[in-house]
């Protein structure tokens, strides 16, 4: 008669259960997120336009639009296949032809002292793709690459290097979470105080948990999204024009 296995061979390891997992988020959670986050940008370019950033409460909501946008696109690059299917050259496109199209009524109402610089925020993700997809390569020139791209392309953005670490966190999470890239995601948050002046950025971080939960799947629209930010800044300058 053969030998009963161990019930013990089937429980988990100690501390198995503590073992950090990727961020699960639903596709209607996903589309609540840029959503919401859509608003809130309109909600702070609002105020900073027409209203010369005078509403607090406007100018603090704001500061959750950019943290929100960060975190989908991280979850989009971990995406099984975006190498092999070429999506990160897709999105790096369509990035870069929305952000060319953005960047005159961008310089125009913001009436940069350089002329250019920052680049707007289109151009701050493109560079997160870019380097995403350099070091999913796993090759040694391809990461060498990678890191000089986030080294200088990490200051032609608005938000700068906090905002591209936030997304290469969120990716390197989904692939290999870890208390590391936690810390680290935090730090970018935190870092973004000297962009905005104040921590509201890391009021993200509730907003993100309540909207594990969200049940209703909104409007994909894929490229509403892409039109609406040079499309929103236009509209903007047009009446900032009229107003003077």
């Amino acid at each position: 008669m053969a030998r009963s296995r161990s019930n013990t061979a089937d429980l988990p390891a100690p501390g198995a259960a503590r073992l950090l997992a990727p961020l699960d988020f639903s596709e209607a959670s996903l589309s609540a997120m840029k959503w919401l986050a859509l608003v809130l940008m309109v909600v702070d370019h609002s105020n900073k336009y027409l209203f010369e950033g005078a509403v607090a409460w406007m100018f603090a909501l704001g500061r959750i639009s950019m943290p929100l946008f960060a975190v989908v696109l991280g979850i989009n690059l971990a995406r099984p296949g975006m190498l092999a299917n070429g999506g990160y050259r897709r999105l790096a496109q369509r990035l870069a032809a929305f952000g060319l199209l953005a960047t005159v009524p961008f310089i125009a109402i913001n009436k940069l002292p350089s002329g250019w610089w920052p680049l707007n925020m289109m151009f701050t993700m493109l560079v997160a793709v870019v380097s995403v997809w350099l070091f999913d390569m796993r090759r040694q020139g391809a990461t060498i690459a990678a890191c000089l791209v986030l080294a200088w392309g990490g200051a032609l953005g608005e938000y700068w290097w906090p905002a591209i670490g936030l997304s290469l966190c969120v990716w390197a999470y989904q692939r290999q979470p870890s208390r590391a890239l936690i810390a680290s995601f935090m730090t970018c948050l935190t870092l973004l105080w000297f962009v905005n002046g104040n921590l509201w950025a890391l009021a993200v971080l509730p907003v993100l948990f309540a909207l594990r939960w969200w049940p209703v799947m909104l409007p994909r629209a894929q490229w509403v999204f892409y039109a609406f930010y040079p499309l929103h800044l236009a509209v903007f300058w047009l009446v900032l024009t009229v107003k003077s």
